[in-house]
């Protein structure tokens, strides 16, 4: 620590420079004015050039294990895009509740979640909005009901698992948690909550949605095969996409890390579709399918590691997990629940991607007051369902939520950030409740 104290110019305390390079970071990041990416990248060069951190020590705070997972993840979703098999899987549930507004309502609900879970809830909101638009267009109902809906349940699955949200990447990784821990620790609070909210969302909007015969015989012509564009394709990507689901199941005992396999998965079905078009196109799809990588997001996460790291190395974060152990009286079920629902609030003022970068040093410095690293394994399940959680209850929670706001705004379908705050934070706070009962009767 003496030694970057010494680096840093006119022998300025490292723990306030860094301090307030984090601040500083992030109240741009939260006003908006400048893109996220930029402003991490800046704040990166900053803690470099300041000599809070040397290149090489920068370098080191990278997880590139995250790095690695979410391109790997979003060059399989953008490859298997192009086959149509979400969209058939959208119109497959319109069709099996009967053309019901509130059936349909119900199944889109459980369709995104699922897909949440197995992919992220970006790439899924992506997938199922425009659908989700055209069938609500053709029963002739509010579309407001739904996309809320989706927001919701978006992070609600994404919750569930290992890849379905950026902050459980996060933590997995610098943890070294694997994808059947966050099953088996999440999934059965996630179910309870995700059956909860729809309960909720049907009394709010559900009861209430009606459509003629007419038009639910639209939706009901609407034939699902018809939104596979690519058969060949559909079935190569069905064949990848289950086997990196059974390689992250698999990866510990195949000494595998979640990088390696979901890049592995995306050169494999690559090279897949590169074979299938032996012309022009094969190099106009990998163009395409790199350009789909969303490099805002993965430049957002390298700046902001080396920011964080800076933070850590300039000892505030020591600092802040003595206070808390101080504050919490030394007991881990109140820490538990202090990170539960700080995460959970917290998340939904900031962006809760930045947040859970900062809170993992801040609850590993926590391990040696508690016995060990193995005996804080419930903060972690803490932070995860606080912060994914907690980014439904307003707009700027989570990129989810943005990503729909901005789609339906572009289809006419005004999204406003207080009529969205009014009924997300309370049904977000019944969802923390659930999990606040969940991690005290399991964990303590």
């Amino acid at each position: 620590m003496t030694g970057h104290a010494s680096s840093v110019y006119f022998g300025l305390d490292p723990m306030w420079v860094s301090t307030c390079l984090l601040a500083v970071t992030y109240a741009v990041i939260i006003a908006e004015k400048v893109n996220r990416a930029v402003v991490a990248l800046v704040g990166a060069g900053l803690m470099v050039l300041v000599g809070v951190l040397s290149q090489e020590e920068a370098l080191k705070g990278i997880d590139w294990n995250t790095i690695g997972l979410l391109v790997g993840m979003m060059i399989l979703v953008s490859v298997s895009r192009r086959s149509g098999m979400f969209q058939y899987v959208a119109v497959s549930s319109a069709k099996i509740a009967k053309a019901h507004p509130a059936g349909i309502l119900f199944l889109l609900q459980i369709t995104t979640a699922v897909l949440s879970a197995l992919l992220d809830n970006v790439t899924t909101v992506l997938l199922v909005v425009p659908v989700t638009l055209a069938i609500t267009k053709e029963l002739d109902v509010p579309p407001y009901p739904y996309l809320f809906a989706e927001i919701f349940a978006s992070n609600i699955g994404g919750t569930a698992t290992l890849i379905g949200d950026p902050p459980n990447i996060l933590i997995g990784s610098q943890v070294g948690l694997d994808f059947n821990a966050f099953v088996v620790h999440l999934t059965p609070v996630i179910i309870v909550v995700m059956v909860v909210q729809a309960i909720m969302i049907h009394l709010v909007w559900g009861k209430d949605l009606k459509a003629t015969p007419e038009r639910e015989a639209r939706v009901m012509a609407m034939n699902p095969r018809d939104t596979i564009l690519d058969w060949r394709l559909l079935k190569q990507s069905l064949a990848v996409l289950i086997a990196v689901m059974i390689a992250f199941v698999l990866a510990r005992p195949l000494h595998l890390e979640p990088a390696t396999i979901a890049m592995f998965g995306a050169a494999v079905l690559m090279l897949l579709d590169n074979w299938a078009h032996h012309s022009e196109k094969s190099s106009e799809n990998i163009h395409k399918t790199f350009g789909d990588v969303e490099w805002i997001t993965i430049f957002f996460f390298i700046g902001l590691f080396v920011v964080v790291h800076g933070v850590e190395v300039g000892g505030l974060l020591a600092l802040l997990a003595s206070k808390l152990v101080a504050a919490t009286g030394g007991s881990l079920a109140n820490a538990g629940y202090a990170i539960l629902w700080s995460s959970a609030v917290l998340s939904a003022i900031v962006d809760n991607i930045p947040f859970v970068a900062t809170m993992i040093p801040l609850i590993k410095s926590m391990a040696p007051a508690y016995g060990g690293a193995d005996h804080i394994m419930p903060l972690w399940w803490c932070l995860s369902l606080g912060a994914c959680l907690g980014g439904n209850g307003t707009l700027i929670g989570a990129s989810a939520n943005l990503t729909v706001a901005g789609l339906s705004e572009r289809a006419g379908v005004p999204f406003r950030f207080m009529t969205y705050t009014c009924y997300a934070f309370p049904m977000m706070l019944v969802s923390i409740a659930i999990c606040h009962v969940y991690v005290w009767l399991r964990y303590f």
